[in-house]
């Protein structure tokens, strides 16, 4: 709107009609560059499922997922969602990761019905379980060796190089991966630390 009325008052309508038009235009062809994206990566995913790529990949990474998750069970469900989740997460493909993410959540919920606790046995208030927040810090965080978005979008907007991204976001993200691991780490241990304290003077 301010964009509008600066336009007005300038006489510079012509312009911001144009840059409304052109801006329009833009966003189709990103959509369109990133639904060929999408398709591909997604296609190449489903091949890797149905090959038993990433259930060896699953299996790779399982040492990993046990170190940051000690509390899950070894074959309960969860960790195979969570580890779908980071495999997606770390070729780039975010859409492939969220419904992995969100069965991953439902699987925990259901981790700690069976456990008895008693905030999941109601419908009131519940406070995230130490899994929850350490898989949605695990998450954020987003170890990536492929960035496929922004190689799309630099694509899109004629980068001559787009894929040159790839070493700083492999770097970048590896940064924030670990600091997530390492923070995750020393949250588990200060909790236990504590329930021992309070055990001790109980």
């Amino acid at each position: 709107m301010v964009g509008v009325i600066c336009g007005m008052l300038t006489g510079n309508m012509d312009a911001v009609t144009n840059a409304a038009i052109d801006s329009a235009g833009d966003a189709v062809s990103l959509c369109i560059t990133m639904l060929g994206v999408v398709a591909l990566w997604m296609g190449l995913m489903e091949i890797a499922g149905q090959s038993g790529l990433v259930e060896r990949m699953t299996k790779g990474i399982a040492p990993f997922l046990h170190f940051l998750f000690p509390n899950i069970p070894r074959n309960h469900p969860a960790l195979g969602y969570i580890a779908t989740n980071v495999i997606a997460n770390v070729l780039g493909l975010g859409w492939a990761c969220t419904p992995a993410g969100l069965k991953a959540m439902e699987e925990l919920v259901n981790l700690e019905k069976k456990r008895g606790n008693a905030q999941y046995l109601g419908e009131g208030n519940r406070a995230a379980t130490e899994e929850m927040c350490t898989f949605l810090i695990l998450n954020i965080s987003s170890l990536q060796l492929i960035p496929v978005n922004v190689i799309a979008y630099r694509s899109q907007y004629g980068s001559a190089n787009p894929a040159r991204i790839v070493a700083p976001a492999i770097l970048a993200t590896l940064c924030s991966t670990l600091t997530a691991v390492l923070y995750c780490r020393l949250k588990t241990r200060r909790s236990k630390g504590g329930q021992r304290h309070a055990g001790k003077t109980l």
